[in-house]
């Protein structure tokens, strides 16, 4: 997705803190990537960003993809505190096509062969639901304009592909420096926690573990508010 995907999240806390909310390289909105895409290059693109803004370190939060970035980050001193939607990367390098980044791979090509209808569809609420159902349990709660963005930001992912080929996995990051916040949406269908929360207990042994309930994938389809509170707590702030 992109940037566009925290507009709920933001508000709850610019009040607070000073935000970067950038879209990854190669993503729609985001700056262009030389060569392949790689969970590696992308975070190189981040980095820089803290570089060019002469930041050594920041708290960072993600989802997904976002998630396993921010850990990358902190395993390079650039973290002060994680908060890790649904962290990717939970694999091993030999994890069969037909596994769970085959299903991403589905969604995205089901994106591009339904491109020219899919956001006429969505200003109804059912159908907002349906095609989002991978990602959220509430699709329906996105109002018209964001469910399209959304969909085109799917659509338009350059790098989308190669990712999901990508033979990186999140290997073991055992500091106790940066606090490192695991938050697990209960209901999630693309990295079902059952499935993947002991790979991510064993990865991230110093990690605080939390389940967020009725909020699939990406929680801040389902719920922006209890994502801003998740990320207050996981930077040591209680209100």
């Amino acid at each position: 997705m992109s940037a566009r995907v925290w507009s709920g999240v933001v508000p709850m806390l610019d009040d607070r803190f000073d935000l970067i909310v950038p879209t990854a390289a190669g993503h729609r909105g985001g700056p262009k990537i030389e060569g392949t895409a790689s969970i590696r290059a992308l975070t190189d693109a981040t980095e820089r960003i803290l570089d060019d803004r002469g930041l050594e370190t920041v708290h960072i939060a993600g989802n997904s993809m976002g998630g396993w970035m921010a850990i990358e980050l902190a395993r390079r001193g650039r973290a002060s505190s994680v908060c890790a939607f649904s962290p990717a990367g939970l694999w091993s390098a030999s994890e069969p096509a037909s596994g769970t980044r085959a299903t991403l791979a589905h969604v995205k090509k089901l994106a591009d062969v339904t491109r020219r209808v899919t956001p006429t569809l969505l200003r109804f609420e059912l159908a907002r639901r349906i095609v989002f159902r991978e990602a959220a349990l509430h699709g329906d709660r996105m109002g018209f304009q964001e469910a399209v963005d959304a969909y085109r930001d799917l659509a338009d992912c350059d790098v989308a592909f190669e990712l999901f080929a990508t033979t990186e996995n999140l290997e073991v990051y055992s500091s106790s420096s940066c606090p490192v916040t695991v938050a697990w949406s209960a209901n999630d269908r693309i990295f079902p926690p059952d499935q993947f929360g002991k790979i991510a207990y064993e990865r991230l042994p110093h990690a605080r573990f939390v389940e967020l309930h009725d909020v699939g994938h990406v929680p801040m389809i389902d719920d922006p508010a209890l994502c801003a509170r998740v990320i207050r707590e996981s930077i040591g702030e209680n209100s």
